[in-house]
């Protein structure tokens, strides 16, 4: 989410395209898959990480919808489709629910035009915009949300990107500065306290992929909640985010951790 590409380039390694690898989707190249498989050799259960994000993504914006009564979504790094997206999971709840897609990444937008359809009540829509330009994302969104009422601001592994954290809180400010009260914020990113090979797989992302990401503390992430409520159970690692009632096994602990906020 760091600059507006013009164009898909296969020869350079994306966020998007490896993290739809790691999920076991299609919208990949050979070079997405060597680096893929490169941070695989240093954390094997790298696809099993970026399973748990998604279903934290997907319990996160359930409780939201179905029990929170947010209608609204705006989702910034939207990432490639894949099962239960997040207007299939608000509209499931709420089929009159609005989600507001943005990413930077043009293959990115391309399939989410293409595969995902909203709710007939509901409505969809996809914005070909940049993180670091929050103010030109909130003036496109208004054409599909009510910025009067309650909005989820959605960053789901995209504040890594923003190397410098000033910038990263910043950026921040600026978009939940304009939601209303009543408002969440939702993001996870990558930590440094789990597992040391975090470090590692770090380094092997940024000596071949695009856009350089940055490992951060579960400390510096609560950061970014600043002037919000963070709901129980607080900023943690994915797993432990309101995990499933059905679920008897222990969540393992991993360096993705999240949390959501409200905006009193």
């Amino acid at each position: 989410m760091t600059s507006k590409a013009a164009d898909v380039n296969p020869d350079i390694p994306q966020t998007a395209r490896i993290w739809n690898y790691w999920l076991g989707g299609k919208d990949h190249f050979a070079v997405d898959r060597q680096v893929g498989d490169e941070i695989l050799k240093v954390i094997p259960n790298m696809a099993l990480f970026a399973r748990a994000t998604r279903q934290f993504l997907q319990r996160a914006v359930h409780h939201l919808a179905a029990d929170l009564g947010v209608t609204q979504f705006l989702d910034i790094g939207t990432g490639l489709p894949t099962a239960d997206n997040t207007h299939e999971v608000a509209q499931r709840a709420n089929p009159s629910a609005r989600v507001v897609y943005v990413d930077n990444d043009p293959l990115v937008l391309t399939q989410a035009r293409a595969l995902l359809v909203g709710s007939p009540e509901g409505r969809t829509a996809y914005l070909h915009a940049d993180l670091r330009e929050p103010e030109e994302i909130l003036a496109k969104a208004a054409d599909t949300l009510d910025f009067t009422e309650p909005i989820a601001l959605l960053l789901m592994g995209v504040l890594g990107h923003i190397t410098d954290y000033d910038e990263a809180r910043s950026l921040i400010r600026r978009l939940t500065d304009a939601l209303p009260s009543g408002s969440h914020l939702v993001l996870y990113d990558a930590t440094n306290v789990v597992d040391p090979a975090s470090a590692e797989a770090i380094d092997i992302w940024n000596r071949s992929a695009e856009p350089p990401y940055v490992l951060r503390t579960p400390q510096q992430l609560e950061g970014f909640f600043d002037g919000l409520e963070i709901l129980p159970p607080g900023v943690v690692s994915c797993p432990l985010w309101h995990p499933p009632a059905d679920d008897t096994d222990e969540a393992p602990e991993i360096d993705e951790f999240g949390g959501v906020g409200r905006k009193p």
